[in-house]
């Protein structure tokens, strides 16, 4: 699977816009335009997003492009959407730079209800999602008391350390994500 690490995490459902203008990652959009399939996203442990390859964690997510755009600065714009998590088991680098890497795909999440002791995390976002707007505001009803959609969605919106952002992307139970995020959280009350 081609491998575009970036310094942000890419969550389950989560949106993804990009920017392309290196030769290498535009190869990767017309292949995987061509293959019909995806790319990973790793956030970078080691590098930059620009020039040579960076290192990238080990856990990312598929990210699958749903529309193509022309930027007034005349470069390719990509949205695409997070799709499946994955563990890189080895990575290579091709000749033209891009990152390549063989992945086996984590389990899909039980789909758990919000249990009460998390209740306020499902509230919150519901008024981060209404500042949001877009396709947050937009959400079914029923995916406020989905554990996994809660916390990851809260993982994206919250202003969070990327190692944090990792952090909740690893975390295989959701309940143990809303877990960590109310301890990320207390940092921000107030006395």
């Amino acid at each position: 699977m081609p491998l575009f690490p970036l310094a942000s995490v890419l969550f389950p459902g989560g949106p993804l816009t990009l920017r392309i203008f290196e030769s290498r990652y535009l190869d990767m959009v017309r292949e995987c335009s061509r293959n019909d399939s995806g790319f990973g996203v790793c956030l970078i442990l080691d590098g930059g997003e620009v020039g040579t390859p960076a290192k990238p964690a080990a856990v990312g997510t598929l990210a699958r492009i749903v529309d193509f755009y022309t930027l007034p600065d005349g470069l390719l714009g990509i949205t695409a959407a997070g799709g499946a998590r994955f563990h890189v088991e080895r990575t290579r680098v091709r000749h033209d730079g891009l990152l390549r890497g063989d992945v086996e795909y984590l389990p899909s999440e039980p789909l758990l209800p919000v249990p009460a002791e998390y209740g306020l995390l499902a509230t919150l976002l519901e008024r981060i999602a209404e500042k949001a707007g877009g396709d947050y505001d937009r959400a079914p009803r029923a995916n406020f008391d989905n554990a996994s959609w809660v916390g990851f969605r809260l993982a994206e919106l919250l202003p969070l350390e990327n190692i944090e952002r990792q952090q909740l992307l690893i975390t295989t139970d959701p309940i143990a994500r809303l877990r960590l995020l109310t301890e990320y959280l207390q940092r921000f009350q107030h006395d």
